[in-house]
């Protein structure tokens, strides 16, 4: 302490006015951090909430005394009180929810409510009801549902509804299958309503349309699901990373509509048939007329009894005949598969040969066969249609062996980047304490007092004496001013021919150092 405080008196006022600015420069840096480092972690609590709803969930907060900040429309908290303080808030029904379902119809009573009233109110209850499902989602922040009815007409056949679906999603925006599912989650939930007819909006990136309609993400999904499972069929026998697929799919893109009537020449088929048939009978009993058998002598003319009789019958029979034709009627939706390429890039063998040297073979034809055969079975190739699959067995680049640079930016990367931030200013504020704060004391007291100790103690006996004058109380002022100030002294001035001036000067003020130092107890010495 009394070097300090010694070094302290040896320095100028501008000196010390720099060291007390830069110590309590320091102070104020490491409090900063300090309390910075200290300070809690603030995590996500709520974010995208309506202004009533976040005024309840911030009312909340200050009744329990949490502390916690407002970031535009986000709340956080304390990371170590988030999951609490959610469950403490969920028990409370908040952040409540904006979209009312059927508590809506609890209201409503027998008298003076009209059918229009019921029905307009049923309507709001099953968009609020498909608001909260479709909130349920962690993917969802906010939603709205608005159904469009026409209207109870029981008259009119065709009734036609629609609905609309706003979504604000809580990180990226929605996919087309999460915007497939959004359709069908509402169509199933209104009778009579198709999926084409509901439409969902993203509030961020605008309407959603249903990609997976479109050939070309289906063929994409196709081609991605074949190259899927060839790759894996492959690595079971090759190795995993010994395999490389790539699928093609060429699909149809345009919608065809198609009438064929085929009339067949050779086969015939009875349509109807007609029969006919009839009979005629008639007789006459009038008297018989001249002939030649009446002239003859044995008298048979005379035997006729003058009858005659007459029949006749008629068959008739008609067959319509229809020529075998055939109607189809076909329609051709986009997506069917039109062309399917394959390639398959698999490493060959890789063996030690007697020297230890690694040694690359093809593999054989036979079993680049089966292999094909299996990738055939696993897409589905048709020849008939034009694919196309080749298979080869290339040398494969060998992996880099020196993964510490790979492994070093893993590491680096999980690494907190706030607390990287901290350790950065922490350094910096033992940089700035080292040069504005110990230099300027080392410079201006290690300069003048310390150099000028050790000459005197080498080149004068008189030297030792130079502590105690320095500890007296009547020469402390005049030594800081002529021996210790460094800067307003002549530097180039020899400091044992200054020390010999100093005592001449004032003889009686060294006899008294000296007498006190030679009575000064051993204990305390």
């Amino acid at each position: 302490m009394e070097q300090l405080l010694s070094t302290w008196n040896a320095l100028e006022p501008r000196r010390r006015i720099i060291a007390v600015v830069a110590a309590l420069g320091v102070f104020a840096a490491v409090l900063a951090l300090t309390r910075l480092a200290t300070a809690p972690g603030m995590s996500l609590l709520y974010a995208g909430l309506e202004g009533a709803q976040a005024g309840e969930v911030v009312q909340a907060l200050d009744q329990r005394g949490i502390a916690y900040e407002v970031r535009g429309d986000a709340i956080y908290v304390d990371s170590t009180q988030r999951d609490e303080t959610r469950m403490a808030l969920a028990a409370q029904g908040l952040p409540a929810n904006s979209s009312t379902g059927y508590e809506l119809l609890d209201g409503l009573t027998g008298f003076g409510t009209t059918a229009q009233m019921f029905d307009a109110a049923y309507w709001r209850a099953k968009e609020g009801e498909l608001a909260r499902t479709i909130m349920a989602s962690p993917h969802i922040r906010f939603a709205r549902v608005h159904l469009a009815q026409s209207g109870s007409q029981p008259f009119r056949r065709d009734q036609q509804s629609s609905a609309s679906v706003t979504v604000t999603p809580a990180g990226q925006a929605l996919t087309a299958q999460q915007a497939q599912a959004l359709r069908y989650l509402v169509s199933s939930a209104v009778p009579g309503m198709r999926a084409e007819d509901v439409a969902v909006i993203d509030s961020n990136g605008g309407m959603i349309v249903a990609e997976e309609d479109s050939p070309n993400s289906q063929s994409g999904d196709r081609a991605e699901q074949l190259r899927h499972n060839v790759e894996r069929l492959l690595e079971a026998r090759v190795g995993i990373g010994r395999a490389v697929v790539e699928v093609n799919v060429d699909t149809v893109t345009e919608r065809e509509l198609i009438t064929e009537r085929l009339v067949d020449p050779s086969s015939r088929a009875a349509v109807s048939q007609e029969t006919e048939q009839r009979n005629n009978t008639s007789s006459d009993s009038g008297g018989a007329g001249v002939t030649v058998a009446s002239n003859l002598p044995d008298g048979q003319a005379s035997n006729t009894s003058g009858q005659s009789q007459s029949r006749e019958q008629t068959s008739r029979e008609r067959t319509a005949w229809e020529v075998s034709q055939t109607s189809r009627e076909v329609e051709r939706q986009p997506g069917a598969i039109r062309r399917l390429t394959v390639a398959v890039l698999v490493d060959g063998v890789r063996t030690l040969d007697a020297n230890g040297d690694p040694q690359w073979t093809a593999r054989p034809d036979d079993e680049l066969t089966a292999l094909r055969d299996l990738v055939a079975s696993a897409v589905g190739f048709d020849e008939a249609r034009g694919d196309v699959i080749t298979l080869r067995s290339l040398q494969f680049e060998p992996l880099p062996t020196d993964l510490g640079t790979a492994g070093a930016a893993s590491w680096v990367s999980a690494l907190d980047m706030m607390g990287l931030i901290r350790l950065g200013a922490l350094a910096l504020v033992a940089l700035i304490l080292a040069l504005f704060v110990l230099r300027p004391i080392l410079k201006g007291s290690g300069g003048a007092s310390n150099g000028g100790a050790a000459a005197l103690e080498e080149d004068d006996p008189m030297a030792g004496f130079a502590p105690m004058i320095a500890m007296s109380p009547a020469l402390t002022g005049e030594i800081d001013s002529d021996f210790g100030g460094g800067g307003d002294a002549d530097e180039s001035e020899d400091p044992v021919e200054r020390m010999r001036q100093l005592i001449a000067e004032r003889q009686d003020e060294t006899m008294e150092i000296l007498r006190s130092w030679m009575e000064e107890p051993e204990e305390q010495r």
